[in-house]
């Protein structure tokens, strides 16, 4: 009997260990499924997207004399730019108002959406009639049911061998066609109703006069607010330590110890004035940018945060101190609504460079629904951005969790 000699002891227990070089392949294999999973949910989504654009095809072709009205057509073909952008996976953002383009769109849907829907529909369909076809097959058994195959079938065996090979078949072909045939659809979509170069002029031109009409707002009432604190706050403290010192020289040589008292009182006034003054200033352009920088201040902004907060700040290079300054406001107060109002258990401040833009966004997981438009910080914030042309975008369904992305021009 041959002898078998064992191992002294067990170096690893579990799976087999895979060498650097093979790891690679094996990501391949075992990323298989999750691509496969990938692969069918891409194929559904398309499959959806085509069947709704049969749909809304024939919507169309049934109300054509009423799409011609522009007040009509606008939002139908504005529906239509924004399924073709979530296909595509891109914002699309709402455009003016061009009664042309939405009619040669009207016309354009009915050359290429009905042909691709049919497409659609035939592939899908056929993928849910085989395993009922298969199973009847006893019923009409020299019917040609099998889409892809069609013989004459006799027994069990060829019924259920056929029918597995037009669902191969059929599965294989829609997976293959179908996401190339939705991406040519919305792209043909988004390329038809894209603004012209002169609306894309207008509508530019349109914006600039809001954003100059906000600066000037906000510009306006920023100086009233700082005339309303000097005014209120740091000039009133001024003529306080005025009339005590006044008092006191007069009365120092009759009565020194109540000039000392007035003197004492002058001294506490002022250092009061001078706190109130820095608070004015800290408004105008934080002291702690000229100290510490962005990436320095929005550290001590988030370590003081009302509730947990990380931050990462990549390379940032020279920025603006406008820029720095509209960052450093927006991000502050971002977390002071976090902490107010999100019922929030974490934050996160992100603030990266790209070429001449500056990107911060700021997260949370808290309840979600903030809005802009309500009037709150968040407009401010809006303002503060768009005076410096650039951009704010705030993601907060309900229940969570906000993203707020703020865009700035550097250059």
């Amino acid at each position: 009997m041959p002898t078998v000699s064992w191992p002294s002891r067990v170096d690893h227990v579990g799976p087999p260990t895979i060498p650097l070089h093979d790891k690679g392949k094996a990501r391949q294999v075992l990323g298989r499924p999750g691509a496969a999973r990938a692969r069918w949910l891409r194929t559904w989504r398309s499959g959806r997207y085509l069947l709704g654009t049969l749909v809304a095809t024939t919507v169309t072709l049934a109300a054509a004399p009423l799409l011609c009205i522009p007040s009509l057509a606008q939002p139908w073909t504005e529906q239509h730019r924004r399924r073709a952008g979530m296909q595509l996976g891109q914002s699309v953002e709402p455009r003016p108002r061009a009664s042309r383009r939405n009619l040669v769109w009207l016309l354009t849907q009915v050359v290429t959406g009905l042909p691709a829907g049919a497409v659609a529909l035939i592939f899908l369909g056929s993928l849910l009639l085989t395993p009922l076809i298969t199973v009847l097959w006893w019923a009409f058994p020299t019917a040609p049911w099998l889409p892809v195959f069609s013989v004459r079938i006799t027994d069990w065996g060829t019924a259920l061998s056929l029918g597995l090979l037009n669902l191969v078949v059929l599965a294989g072909l829609a997976t293959t066609g179908l996401p190339p045939l939705a991406r040519a659809h919305a792209r043909c979509c988004l390329a038809v109703l894209a603004p012209s170069p002169a609306e894309q002029l207008a509508e530019r031109v349109t914006e600039l006069t809001q954003t100059r009409t906000d600066v000037l707002q906000a510009h306006s009432a920023e100086l009233r607010r700082i005339e309303r604190d000097l005014h209120d706050g740091t000039q009133a403290r001024l003529v306080a330590i005025a009339m005590r010192l006044a008092v006191a020289g007069e009365s120092l040589s009759d009565d020194p110890e109540t000039a000392a008292v007035l003197v004492r009182q002058a001294q506490a006034e002022t250092e009061d004035a001078m706190t109130e003054l820095r608070s004015v200033i800290r408004t105008i352009y934080p002291p702690v940018l000229a100290d510490l920088g962005l990436s320095g201040a929005l550290s001590t902004l988030t370590a003081r945060a009302g509730i947990p907060a990380r931050i990462d700040i990549g390379p940032l290079g020279e920025i603006p101190a406008a820029v720095e300054a509209v960052a450093y406001f927006a991000v502050a107060e971002a977390l002071a609504n976090i902490a107010r109002h999100s019922r929030a258990t974490q934050a996160s401040v992100r603030v990266t460079r790209d070429g001449a833009m500056l990107c911060a966004e700021i997260a949370d997981d808290g309840t979600g629904g903030a809005d802009a438009a309500r009037g709150s910080g968040l407009d401010g914030m809006r303002r503060r951005a768009a005076a410096l042309d650039g951009t704010m975008k705030i993601s907060s369904p309900p229940g969570g969790p906000t993203v707020i992305t703020l865009e700035l021009p550097c250059a």
